[in-house]
């Protein structure tokens, strides 16, 4: 029997446990993996991110290990022309837009749990719901036969959820994108200036760019309207390499294809490009009894303003904030209180989770999904000019609230009682 079981341990699913640490609820995570997962190597975090990072306790340790970066450049394959667009620094608390490695930041969130909060190689086959004593409770089953009861069932399993699959969500579709991603390694520094943060490149039907995470590793990606020929899940690194250098990216200049040289091939990924319906969100089932989703399991979405890592640390403490108010003076989540606490987290969500949706699919649409003369002009000059710094900028601006502490919250039991 566990107070919370929290399926996945990707950044949703630690963030979502630490979270819950802080207002005294320890969580189970289920990883149906061996270890934790790093896949897509790097991410760029905004100040939304951070301030989130801010309220888990994390954010110091991590923004020690990267520097800011204040401005980006949009470069035009054919026309060779260049664009500036600054990202200011934060007008709430300072904070900076910072890309970080994806694996540091899973470490840095899983470094904050208590031993043996993690279960690996645990995948869930099943969950149901039932009363007990008048109260609901939730039964995962895992695939190796064994059973877990749980007050609280929240899903941060990607995607694919199973358990976005049993609120009833309908499954994500493919944004008719793909993409490529990976890390580059100059063992004698790159020699890039890191305060320049993202230099992107755009084509036809093609988008691509890079971002340093130190003075040695680069951040890569490459997007694509048609997919890369030959190239499924888990194809051949070299293969994927090859192709992006020799075919889909080289027209690119010489300075991308040099990053895309230096990769580390296991750290290539080529993947389809998915989101949900943003209408999904607003109308669909987030949250039933005492299940819910976060991250990607309630809103995956296209990477084009770098907001699915952002938003799903948002989710771990406006949830985390939520089910804090349904603890009773005993440390204990009260079950009768759960199901309020798991409306009002989706009810506070819903809105932002499908303008984020929305404002993505449409900010890579327009950057790369047309060649007639409007559709340049709204990407270079509506877009670009006008419009970028601005979406970002009011989409980073969001405060995802204050966790309650535990000592802010009535007298409880010690947490090896929970």
């Amino acid at each position: 029997m566990e107070e919370v079981v929290i399926v996945g341990a990707g950044i949703a699913g630690l963030a979502t446990a630490v979270a819950l640490k802080k207002v005294g609820v320890r969580a189970l995570i289920l990883e149906r993996s061996k270890e934790l997962r790093a896949t897509g190597a790097a991410l760029g975090l905004f100040p939304n991110a951070w301030v989130a990072l801010d309220k888990l306790g994390v954010s110091d340790k991590l923004a020690a290990l990267y520097a800011p970066f204040e401005r980006g450049y949009i470069t035009d394959v054919k026309t060779k022309s260049i664009q500036e667009v600054h990202y200011p620094r934060s007008n709430r608390n300072g904070a900076q837009p910072r890309a970080v490695h994806r694996k540091v930041l899973l470490e840095v969130l899983a470094e904050e749990l208590p031993p043996n909060s993690i279960r690996f190689s645990s995948k869930i086959t099943s969950i149901e719901t039932q009363v007990e004593q008048g109260s609901p409770i939730c039964i995962v089953t895992l695939d190796d036969g064994s059973i877990i009861k749980s007050k609280v069932v929240i899903g941060c399993d990607g995607v694919h959820s199973i358990v976005a699959r049993w609120l009833g969500l309908r499954p994500p579709v493919y944004s008719g994108r793909s993409a490529v991603r990976g890390l580059s390694v100059f063992p004698k520094g790159h020699g890039y200036d890191q305060s320049h943060g993202i230099h992107q490149f755009v084509d036809v039907g093609k988008r691509a760019g890079f971002i340093t995470l130190n003075d040695k590793e680069v951040y890569w990606f490459f997007g694509a309207t048609c997919p890369p020929k030959g190239l499924e899940k888990g194809a051949d690194p070299e293969m994927i390499q090859r192709e992006v250098i020799e075919n889909l990216a080289k027209d690119f200049p010489s300075v991308f294809l040099d990053v895309v040289k230096h990769s580390d091939l296991s750290s290539l990924t080529w993947a389809p490009l998915m989101f949900r319906y943003p209408w999904n969100i607003l109308f669909g089932k987030l949250a039933r009894s005492n299940v819910t989703v976060a991250g990607d399991a309630m809103h995956p979405m296209t990477p084009d303003l770098g907001q699915g890592g952002c938003s799903a640390l948002e989710d771990a403490v406006v949830l985390g904030r939520h089910l804090g108010d349904s603890i009773s003076k005993h440390g204990k989540l009260v079950t009768q209180d759960i199901g309020f606490a798991m409306e009002r987290y989706a009810k506070e969500r819903r809105l932002r989770a499908a303008t984020l949706i929305t404002a993505s699919y449409l900010s890579g649409w327009v950057q790369q999904d047309g060649s007639s003369r409007l559709m340049k002009f709204l990407r270079d000059v509506v877009f670009y000019k006008l419009l970028l710094a601005r979406v970002v900028n009011s989409i980073t601006e969001y405060d995802c609230g204050k966790l309650p502490s535990v000592s802010s919250l009535p007298s409880r039991e010690s947490e090896s009682s929970i």
